[in-house]
Formats: C-alpha cells, sequence, structure tokens
C-alpha cells in the first residue's frame, strides 16, 4: 500500500507563555507570522500559510500534528477509511485551510490532514536558524500498538527503522527516512511530544546554529551527533515550554520500491535496509542529557 498522505505540514503548541514561544519561532528560529486568529499564532518557514502554530492555553503541550493528502485519495475515501477503523471524523475550515479532516489518532493526538492549504510563499527570512522545513516529530503515546497500526494498516506509512522493540518506532509517508517516531508510554504516562525536529542547510551548518542558540541563553544538550537510525546528524536543545528542539542535517533518503536507504559513505554495510538498533549514537560518544529517557512533564 502506498502512503496515503505524503508530507508532514504543521505542529500546533499549546502554551502558558505564548509570546515567549512565538518569539523563540519568529526571532531564534526566523520564522515568518503569516496570521493571528483568536489569540492563535501561525507561523511560516517561507512557502506554507503556517508550519507552526502557538495556541494561549492554561498548560503546556502538542496541540495538533497534520499531513497533506494525496489528491489521487482525496479527503471522502480516506475518511471512510479512518471511520472504518472506529474513529470518529469531522470535517473543518482551518486557518489557511478550507477543509480538512479532524480528528484524535489513536493515541490520542489531534490530527488535521487536507488536500490544500494556502501558500503565501512569504520567503525565508534569511535570519535566525535559518530552518529549511519541519522535518518530523517522536511522540510517547498510549495505545502504541493500536497506534502503529492505523498508520501503517490505514493511512499506509512505511515502517523503516526501529531502537528496540516499543522504543522507537521510524515510520515515514515520504522519501525521508522519518517523519513520525513513536515510543511506547509506561502505563501511568499520557501521551505527549518527546521531541519536535527541524531540518538545517547542511551538517556544517551546525556550528553557526550552536553560536546562535547559546547567544540568545540556548544550551545545546545533546549532539551534534550522527544518529544510527536515519543516520541524521543531529543537535537538540529546549524551546522556551521546554520541549526538545532537534535541529538534524544528512537524514537517510528511503527507496520503499526497494526496502533500502539511498548509499552513503557513512552507512556501515550496504545495501542499508531497516533494522532494529540498540542505541542512538553512531559514533560512541555518551552525554549527561538523557535524551532516551527524557519526558516533558506537564
Amino acid at each position: 500500500m502506498a502512503p496515503k498522505v505524503f508530507r508532514l505540514v504543521y505542529a500546533g503548541f499549546k502554551s502558558a507563555q505564548p509570546e515567549k514561544m512565538v518569539e523563540y519561532y519568529r526571532d531564534i528560529q526566523g520564522m515568518n507570522v503569516t496570521e493571528e486568529v483568536d489569540g492563535a499564532t501561525f507561523l511560516s518557514f517561507g512557502f506554507d500559510h503556517h508550519n507552526v502554530g502557538i495556541y494561549p492555553a492554561d498548560t503546556k503541550g502538542l496541540q495538533n500534528i497534520a499531513y497533506q493528502v494525496d489528491p489521487e485519495v482525496g479527503l471522502d475515501n480516506l475518511q471512510k477509511d479512518i471511520e472504518e477503523f472506529g474513529i470518529s471524523v469531522e470535517r473543518k475550515a482551518l486557518p489557511g485551510i478550507e477543509e480538512a479532516l479532524v480528528f484524535n489518532d489513536p493515541s490520542g493526538v489531534e490530527i488535521h490532514l487536507f488536500t490544500d492549504i494556502e501558500q503565501p510563499a512569504t520567503g525565508f527570512t534569511w535570519s535566525g536558524l535559518e530552518i529549511y522545513k519541519l522535518g518530523h516529530i517522536a511522540l510517547r503515546v498510549q495505545n502504541f500498538d493500536d497506534t502503529m497500526k492505523f498508520y501503517t494498516e490505514v493511512l499506509g506509512f512505511y515502517q523503516t527503522d526501529k531502537i528496540g522493540e516499543h522504543f522507537a518506532n521510524f515510520i515515514t509517508c515520504n522519501y525521508e527516512h522519518h517523519v513520525i517516531n513513536f515510543i511506547a508510554a509506561e502505563p501511568e504516562q499520557a501521551t505527549q511530544l518527546h521531541h519536535i525536529a527541524y531540518q538545517i542547510k547542511d551538517s556544517s551548518h551546525h556550528t553557526k546554529a550552536a553560536d546562535w542558540l547559546f547567544k540568545h541563553d540556548y544550551d545545546t544538550i545533546w549532539g551534534p551527533q550522527r544518529h544510527t537510525a536515519g543516520s541524521n546528524i543531529a543537535a537538540y536543545h529546549l524551546d522556551p515550554d521546554e520541549h526538545v528542539v532537534e535541529l538534524y542535517a544528512d537524514i537517510d533518503v528511503y527507496i520503499p520500491e526497494l526496502n533500502m536507504m539511498e548509499p552513503r559513505e557513512w552507512h556501515q554495510e550496504l545495501p542499508y535496509r531497516p533494522k532494529m538498533w540498540e542505541g542512538l549514537s553512531a559514533w560512541g560518544t555518551e552525554y549527561d542529557f538523557d535524551l532516551g529517557g527524557y519526558v516533558d512533564e506537564k
């Protein structure tokens, strides 16, 4: 089955300090503010109506995730597939979107699916971290098995790698190694964001990004380091709400027809196929910050 969605477009955050979160995404990351609606602020990296939304709230956390639907699949067919899985779906107009399917996935995360989004093409700002795009999201989820089944069997995502059986499961709807990563939550843990990742220009840009963050009092807490799964060179810091933010480059390109990654000189074996890994660091470096065990408490 081919994926029925083909692109991760945006993520929304609820925040008790929305001004600081907007300042971070506008001034530190370098995004454009495209619209403000009912207290919410929407920001773009330069093309879509928005790639990040900030919503005022009494708590912090992930508000929603959005994917663009293959026009040949269409919203009608996809809504039928989702409802047959046992999930209730609403149709709504959203900022920048005339019609979207809105529902909670099996983990409880609010999902937006649409075929079209406004694309004002405001252009890149050439400032801040100079992010290219929203790349992937990692979630610690309840109902892990049903969540994996929904994304792979209903939405048609491909599974690439794993780190342990239930620790990190990487899936994708396009050529990138992963657009989402699911970690099984402990019974007492609610579904929550583990980290959100943004693509930078290339691996050399990590130095400039780390200097920019340090200048503005944001410490790099892990990396830069090449990951095992995905091979991306990644570095992590915390945003004002203490969500873990990854900056990455050089992520693996997945070829589903061959079930392998496009060959690269740093691959330890050829062909480089999906597998189960035991750790996060390809170079063996250890850090004081426990990236794998981090829990973003509300």
